[in-house]
């Protein structure tokens, strides 16, 4: 993957503006629950998710409201067309009208229930959001810890090959062994220290990249309270493949949505009936003051509201076609997430049954055989650099176990919903 030169740039801030460890400051220890907490309550895209709860809330208030009347009034003098003997004197005229609209009961209830089931829609998708943000949270913590490991043995590594090139360059200016010895053991020891850079620089890009999730909400000196080994906790594989359709917020959005479609035919089906509204009439001039009362009625004859009612079964049709297929994909992808926890889980078996135990014994029998001559460098370096591949293999084995386990947990909408404020 091709890194912009961007991130070099943020990586060399973020680098510069790390405070030194003050004498006697502890750094602060967070778990990867508190991370989550952190994360859920300052990054943006779920603040944005809560305020379109809020806005499907209103929704709610307006679909509920009734409808205003309607007042107008008139008011002007009369003019004479003949003569004051016949018409007598000129008067004012006043008129106030008043129209209220009768709003169909059966529109209105259709209209409110498919605002009530927007605003579950919405809950749905923040709730989506929400458990993608916790499943970044969660993968990015481990991958930080990942790569400290990593950087901790390069490190380590560095440190010994070091050692090994002082004690070789002592013995070359004994005349003990040759000077090509010394070549090839700096040789090694500077690809060890670009090594042990570059993990270190990767355990930093990893660092900035959860702070990204975290809206820099947590102090950049941190550590995670945690490790790579840290238990799977999950239900058995029954009960995961009952709970995933039924509580995946993909799911239940969509489940929402049909819902409020539904209500959107019975409103549009509702509005074809007649629109009655009450009408009253108060008419003054100078002789005779008139009360009127009547009723107007909209009758849909030559258009009854085909388009929008068609429109909306067939909007209905669509979410409830799409409902099937996502509840289908969803639990196609809960079972690739479950094998890649088991492939994962199988690796991390093989590794700890007893393989880095192996490698490890073979360094030190190569060690102690170059200390006493009976072997070459090579023979050593060679050794080490098995030990060295087949723990940085055990550690991403226990980073892909970590990882299929927030991505089911992220399916499930699993994460620690008591720690996050409404």
């Amino acid at each position: 993957m091709q890194i912009s030169p961007s991130f070099y740039l943020v990586l060399s801030i973020f680098l510069a503006i790390s405070p030194l460890p003050a004498l006697g400051q502890s750094k602060a220890k967070l778990t990867i629950e508190e991370i989550q907490r952190i994360g859920l309550e300052a990054n943006g895209l779920v603040q944005a998710a809560r305020s379109q709860v809020n806005i499907a809330k209103a929704g709610v208030v307006a679909a509920s409201a009734f409808l205003n009347p309607e007042v107008t009034v008139t008011a002007g003098p009369d003019s004479n067309r003949y003569s004051l003997a016949i018409t007598g004197p000129t008067s004012m005229q006043r008129s106030l009208t008043v129209n209220q609209p009768i709003e169909n009961p059966y529109m209105r209830s259709a209209r409110i229930d498919a605002s009530e089931a927007g605003v579950d829609a919405s809950r749905a998708s923040l709730d989506q959001v929400r458990a993608d943000l916790a499943a970044q949270l969660r993968v990015r913590a481990y991958e930080l810890m990942l790569r400290l490991e990593q950087a901790t043995i390069e490190q380590g590594i560095y440190d010994l090959l070091e050692n090994l090139r002082n004690r070789i360059a002592a013995n070359v200016e004994r005349g003990e062994i040759a000077r090509f010895e010394l070549i090839r053991a700096e040789t090694e020891l500077q690809s060890a220290a670009n090594r042990a850079q570059a993990a270190h620089l990767t355990a930093q890009r990893a660092r900035v990249m959860l702070l990204q999730l975290t809206a820099g909400a947590i102090p950049i000196d941190f550590e995670i309270s945690g490790s790579l080994k840290d238990p799977i906790l999950l239900p058995p594989l029954t009960e995961l493949r009952e709970q995933v359709p039924k509580v995946n917020p993909e799911v239940v959005r969509l489940q929402a949505e049909q819902e409020r479609a539904s209500h959107r035919i019975s409103q549009e089906k509702a509005s074809v009936l007649p629109q009655i509204s009450v009408l009253y009439t108060n008419y003054q001039d100078a002789q005779f003051t008139s009360n009127i009362a009547g009723a107007s009625v909209r009758i849909p004859i030559w258009y009854r509201r085909r388009g929008e009612i068609d429109t909306a079964i067939y909007d209905s049709a669509r979410i409830r076609e799409t409902l099937e297929f996502r509840r289908y994909e969803i639990s196609q992808l809960f079972e690739a997430a479950w094998q890649a926890l088991q492939i994962a889980q199988r690796r991390v078996d093989l590794f700890e049954g007893g393989l880095i135990k192996e490698a490890e014994n073979v360094v030190q029998v190569a060690q102690t055989a170059y200390r006493f001559g009976e072997r070459g460098l090579i023979e050593f370096l060679d050794s080490q650099r098995i030990l060295r591949g087949i723990l940085s293999d055990s550690m991403q084995a226990r980073f892909e176990l970590q990882t299929a386990a927030a991505e089911i947990d992220r399916i499930r909408a699993h994460y620690p919903k008591e720690l996050v404020s409404e």
